[in-house]
């Protein structure tokens, strides 16, 4: 067995990849280490933090350097603390990581809790003592995550096109991914987002006549978004922010980026400049998602 301060071995180099999947209980880790194996991932439930670098030797030496997902949570017991410092020790190593936190609002956990009828791994005298105490625990990790994902308001399905679509980038390390959703500020933002860009401030196709009923998808309602010069500007501004943010990012070991644009339906606007964005986002060779979120409200 390795000890706790011996160095890794050379058989764990540069290039190596570590996934950490971790969250609160009831968040959505085993949809999420389940789609890890679809896109061949060598998966690890419930590691001990201080073994984390015997298993990256391990998987070097018999699984032939495949990338590795661990799953790291409050079952065992173990001190999740001292994973900051497991982490620094593999990241001064050379060994990249992508720290992919699950969260859910409160009362979404405890209504997950009492349908499936299981306790809480830290069996606490009440579910909401539970949640608050794994809530504290695991802040620490929650600040430092790469991918953060709120999912109390995604369903099963949703949870594994988000993981599809996502954590599919970091098969591939060069590779960065970008995700642009369209919403309406009245239905709430986004949990999950990077950056975020309110698109009010164009004129609103709801108001006019034959378009109201049409999408931002629809060419009508795109020419009129589109055709305005505040919604050229805005673009080439955004084109030119991105432009500068995005190979930073990939140089900080970033691999996706997620990207809300607002309008207050996200009906029109907000949709027709998604599409635009993406579009480019693709002709300049990224991996780009385009959602949109409330379209059909």
């Amino acid at each position: 067995m390795v000890e706790p301060d011996a160095p890794v071995s050379s058989t764990t180099g540069p290039g190596t990849r570590l996934l950490v999947l971790t969250g609160l209980s009831g968040a959505g880790r085993s949809t999420g280490a389940k789609v890890l194996e679809d896109l061949g991932f060598y998966v690890i439930d419930n590691l001990p933090p201080l073994l984390l670098r015997q298993v990256l030797e391990l998987n070097d030496l018999r699984a032939g350097g495949r990338h590795l997902a661990v799953v790291l949570d409050s079952r065992g017991g173990f001190p999740l603390t001292e994973l900051e410092t497991h982490i620094q020790e593999l990241e001064q190593a050379g060994i990249g990581m992508t720290l992919v936190f699950l969260d859910a609002d409160d009362d979404v956990l405890i209504r997950r809790y009492e349908e499936h009828r299981r306790p809480h791994p830290l069996g606490l005298p009440t579910l909401a003592d539970s949640i608050a105490a794994e809530r504290e625990m695991m802040v620490d990790l929650r600040l430092r995550a790469d991918m953060y994902i709120n999912t109390s308001e995604t369903n099963v399905h949703q949870l594994r096109e988000w993981f599809g679509s996502h954590l599919s980038a970091l098969v591939d390390e060069h590779a960065m991914r970008l995700a642009v959703t369209s919403f309406g500020f009245k239905n709430g933002t986004p949990r999950d987002n990077d950056l975020m860009f309110d698109v009010r401030f164009l004129p609103n196709p709801h108001w006019m006549p034959g378009l109201r009923l049409l999408t931002g998808r629809d060419e009508a309602v795109r020419t009129f978004v589109l055709g305005t010069d505040d919604a050229r500007g805005f673009l080439d501004r955004i084109r030119d922010l991105l432009s500068f943010l995005i190979p930073r990012y990939r140089e900080e070991g970033k691999s996706y980026v997620s990207i809300g644009i607002g309008c207050t339906g996200g009906r029109h606007r907000s949709v027709a400049i998604a599409e635009e964005l993406g579009e480019w986002l693709g002709d300049e060779g990224y991996h780009a998602t385009i959602r949109h979120r409330d379209v059909e409200q």
